[in-house]
């Protein structure tokens, strides 16, 4: 087993023994623990962010995620990080490309910038960290050079909460109760924030990497929660014992912060 092959498979167990841990018999569903981060940080992003471009990790703003950084580059601009607001980009990259890695392939220009909740640095100069969703951005332009990428960037604002947006959300949230009862999937506890429903019901879909960018683009989480039952409602009806044919949404991991952390994305491991 190569050396990069050994990280991802530790890594990977080390997220899944933190996400039995506690967590009982049914991990359909995880409550979200009090943000880490106050609301007023997502409002102003810097008008620079250093950019960590994955093949088949989207971030989302309010969804807190795990990830283990070792190849150098990374390990310095989390470094920098650090030193500074705490706000790395994190962005999806162009199919296609991923033999250019180790420069700078094609990325979307959408991507939600995220903050250090939580770090740890190993005895070997990687890094543990959750990077908890503030804000969707544009990439602009990026500058050239450096050890790693660094983009110029626009804000995306989404709709801002109020209460025809809370009536419509609580409206979605108990189709997608209705929908899910209908599949014989248990419902979320009614403490999931929208986000973290979100994220779970793409992990339920199974969706690829391209249709989490998709879903990201979405003007907020009203449009996104619409689409995803909108996608349960074509589904036919399971024959059977559904505990045992349909995928549930992966564990999720008791280290991360606040939100829910998309699992399925980082159990797949990217090269970092």
């Amino acid at each position: 087993m190569s050396r990069r092959q050994h990280v991802r498979s530790t890594v990977a167990a080390a997220i899944l023994v933190a996400s039995f841990s506690g967590q009982g018999e049914n991990l359909a569903w995880a409550h979200s623990p009090t943000p880490a981060v106050p609301p007023q940080t997502a409002a102003v992003l810097p008008p620079t962010v250093p950019l960590f471009p994955l093949p088949d990790v989207v971030l989302f703003p309010d969804v807190s995620l795990p990830l283990r950084i070792f190849e150098p580059r990374y390990r310095a601009m989390v470094a920098d990080a650090l030193k500074g607001n705490r706000i790395i980009g994190m962005v999806l990259l162009r199919p296609g490309h991923e033999a250019e890695y180790e420069g700078r392939p094609p990325i979307f220009s959408v991507g939600c910038a995220g903050v250090i909740t939580e770090v740890e640095q190993l005895a070997n100069g990687e890094y543990t960290l959750v990077l908890r969703g503030l804000q969707k951005f544009e990439v602009m332009s990026e500058d050239p050079g450096g050890a790693y990428r660094v983009a110029h960037i626009t804000p995306l604002a989404e709709p801002a909460p109020g209460e025809p947006q809370t009536v419509a959300l609580r409206a979605e949230r108990q189709r997608v109760d209705t929908l899910l009862a209908r599949l014989g999937i248990e419902p979320p506890p009614a403490t999931l924030s929208d986000a973290g429903l979100v994220v779970g019901l793409a992990q339920i879909l199974e969706l690829t990497p391209l249709e989490w960018q998709e879903l990201l683009e979405r003007q907020g989480v009203l449009a996104r929660l619409r689409s995803l039952a909108d996608r349960l409602e074509a589904l036919p009806p399971p024959s059977g014992n559904l505990a045992e044919q349909w995928p549930r949404p992966a564990p999720l991991a008791a280290a991360a912060s606040a939100g829910l952390v998309p699992i399925a994305s980082v159990l797949r491991l990217p090269e970092f």
